[in-house]
């Protein structure tokens, strides 16, 4: 059998190489996200109206996506965190100091949080989380404003109906499991239930709460 410390090390590159994955396709959704909807909104001055309808449902599926890609990033920190620990418990000194650095100066982990945005170790990574975020709306909200119109003088009463109950509908539902997973914490939640239960009750849970 292998000894611990090539176990853990193995799952650590591995966990590693998934929050570099996840990062990069987190970047790629935000510019593609942001590249249509600029389109859409350019297209639909220039040409058909009825593109704006388009908008909120492109911010919508845009913001989904990008937790998506971060929800990966969190649960690949709090793996790799652990086998840090585990790590250096085994060499008998702290040398696995990442998930330290991580906590300071990305996001904490183990604290309340909308996706990777926290006020408790507010960063800059938080601020660019809250910038999206409100990005993110604002191209909703201007895209509802420019679908109004369209709807009352375009599409039809029925159809328009069927839009707007199905867009609200579907973000209602968004932002209930989405408070649910990450501020309420159910998320991490399963994941430290496991961790504990691997590894034992994390030794720095005091320093990250």
């Amino acid at each position: 059998m292998a000894p611990i410390l090539d176990v853990a090390g193995a799952q650590l590159a591995r966990m590693r190489s998934m929050n570099a994955a996840y990062h990069q396709r987190f970047f790629a959704d935000i510019r593609f996200t942001m590249l249509v909807s600029l389109g859409l909104l350019a297209a639909g001055f220039a040409l058909d109206d009825r593109l704006f309808l388009a908008l909120p449902v492109v911010a919508l599926l845009g913001g989904c996506q990008t937790a998506f890609d971060a929800s990966y990033l969190i649960f690949s920190r709090q793996y790799a965190a652990r086998l840090e620990r585990l790590i250096d418990v085994e060499l008998g000194r702290d040398v696995l100091v990442a998930h330290r650095l991580e906590d300071a100066y990305l996001f904490p982990l183990d604290r309340p949080k909308i996706v990777t945005f926290t006020l408790s170790g507010f960063s800059w990574f938080g601020f660019m989380t809250a910038l999206y975020t409100l990005a993110g709306v604002a191209v909703y909200v201007t895209g509802l404003a420019l679908s109004l119109p369209v709807i009352a003088s375009g599409i039809g009463a029925a159809a328009g109906t069927a839009y707007l109950v199905t867009l609200g509908v579907a973000t209602v539902a968004a932002l209930g499991v989405g408070l649910w997973w990450f501020p309420g914490g159910e998320g991490e939640d399963r994941l430290r239930r496991i961790l504990d239960d691997a590894f034992g009750t994390d030794r720095d849970a005091a320093t990250t709460a």
